[in-house]
């Protein structure tokens, strides 16, 4: 059995300096920030919102996408 194969992949590679580069994003942008929203203020630290943020974007997108997307693929010509 071979020990560490796994670890010369460029996959596993890019894999792990992707998180490892998350991890220091987050690391960094520790401290509270506020959002004002018309008469709401919501206050929760930076590593929350930014994940929340991508999570919202993500889910408008697909929603635009599906309601402006034709339902058919065989209509394109």
């Amino acid at each position: 059995m071979r020990f560490g194969g796994d670890m010369a992949k460029p996959k596993f590679i890019i894999i792990t300096i992707a998180i490892a580069l998350f991890a220091v994003l987050l690391v960094q942008n520790a401290e509270v920030v506020s959002l004002k929203l018309f008469f709401w203020e919501i206050s929760m630290s930076r590593i929350i919102f930014f994940p929340v943020l991508i999570l919202i974007g993500v889910i408008v997108g697909f929603a635009v996408a599906k309601m402006t997307g034709s339902k058919d693929s065989s209509d394109i010509d």
